[in-house]
């Protein structure tokens, strides 16, 4: 079972309004932008543990239905202003759906947000790999920041990717509250951008929720991250939730 690690910050709240325009919702500093960061829901080669990287694979029946959960979750909460995702289709799906429950909102393709390019292990079995292409399993487990063959992402280059994108994200919604929908191996250099103790050891599951707060400077705070509450009544945690530091 999933658990969410939050972090009980300084308050940073305020009344709001939730999607549907109730009151008594809170909202973020004027200072900051508060980011959720969702993970896409579950595809057929998650759930198997095959490697996706930027193989565009959609989401699977059980994935869609993990979607509608956490939108419907996003709607009952304050009220979102703009929802962004990577442009692979099992992001864009999951941002669609949440999209649709807040307000029938426009969602904002970003090719930063994609997940890591994996190269030549992109499409094998996670746990073949080190077999079928030890070269490029080596670059992938490396302790020094290498490119995997194949055309693949080092780490370094996703870290800028992706940290870029957040940041020019927030820049554009301080005092604003929106959706991210991205992949594992994203989120995963988001949460070490922001608290570089180490600390999270977990796994990045189909659609939780991680929250960040941002400021229009270099100021980045976590204040949850792993929520999947949304799914404790669904089922869905005793799916095949994959490898999110692979297969994204």
């Amino acid at each position: 079972m999933a658990n969410s690690s939050v972090f009980h910050l300084d308050s940073r709240v305020s009344s709001q309004s939730d999607c549907n325009g109730e009151a008594g919702f809170s909202s973020v500093d004027p200072g900051f932008a508060e980011i959720l960061v969702v993970r896409h829901g579950e595809t057929a080669w998650n759930a198997v543990g095959v490697i996706q990287g930027h193989i565009d694979v959609e989401l699977n029946d059980v994935g869609r239905q993990q979607a509608v959960a956490v939108a419907e979750r996003l709607s009952r909460e304050a009220r979102i202003t703009a929802v962004y995702s990577s442009d692979l289709k099992r992001a864009l799906e999951t941002a669609q759906t949440i999209a649709v429950n807040c307000g029938g909102l426009e969602v904002i393709k970003d090719p930063g947000l994609r997940e890591r390019h994996l190269g030549d292990l992109q499409g094998l079995v996670y746990h073949e790999m080190a077999k079928v292409n030890p070269k490029a399993h080596k670059a992938f487990v490396s302790q020094t920041d290498q490119e995997i063959p194949g055309g693949g992402e080092s780490l370094h280059q996703l870290n800028q990717r992706c940290i870029s994108a957040l940041q020019r994200i927030a820049s554009k919604h301080i005092g604003e509250r929106v959706v991210v929908v991205t992949h594992g191996g994203v989120i995963r250099s988001l949460i070490k951008r922001a608290d570089s103790s180490g600390e999270f050891r977990g796994k990045i599951l189909n659609t939780s929720i991680t929250t960040f707060h941002l400021s229009d400077g270099e100021d980045w705070i976590i204040r949850a991250w792993g929520d999947v509450s949304h799914l404790n009544q669904t089922g869905f945690l005793e799916s095949g939730f994959g490898e999110d530091r692979t297969s994204g």
